[in-house]
């Protein structure tokens, strides 16, 4: 059973979220917002000069940068959840709560690479806490410094 996180409402409670951890951590961070069903990246159906989803609601959409190593990006979703980029390697679907656990998790340590002999592959592994796991496929290309250095 996966631990519970802090509920994160909206797009502007998690850039908050994610504001502590930068401070915390002693990274830079920088924000992209985009605000209204035109320009939102999942929105890209809505009509032209449409701003409102059909419920009335302005649908709001971050892209954080975090400095430091490794590279990491979160593109905050309106629909509670999140894509993080690590090191190149995207985490598609992470839920918006779990958002800064994750990040914490990297930059805590935790993550790490785990590699296979036969068939040759490796995994970006990022464990949190109550036995909850994202795990994505390291192409060769994609192997940077940091990655190579975390390989268990």
């Amino acid at each position: 059973m996966g631990a519970s996180y802090p509920h994160l409402p909206t797009t502007e409670s998690a850039v908050a979220a994610l504001r502590e951890i930068a401070r915390e951590y002693g990274l830079e961070m920088t924000v992209t917002d985009d605000i209204g069903a035109d320009q939102t990246s999942r929105r890209t159906s809505a009509g032209a000069f449409t701003v409102l989803d059909p419920d009335g609601s302005l649908p709001h959409e971050a892209f954080v940068e975090l400095g430091g190593t490794p590279a990491v990006s979160v593109r905050l979703y309106p629909e509670d959840d999140a894509k993080v980029t690590v090191e190149g390697v995207d985490f598609e679907d992470v839920p918006r709560d779990t958002v800064p656990a994750f990040l914490r998790a990297v930059h805590d340590g935790l993550a790490h690479v785990r590699s296979r002999l036969f068939p040759p592959a490796w995994w970006l592994i990022v464990p949190l806490p109550g036995d909850e796991t994202y795990k994505e496929l390291v192409t060769p290309a994609m192997v940077t410094p940091w990655l190579s250095r975390n390989v268990r």
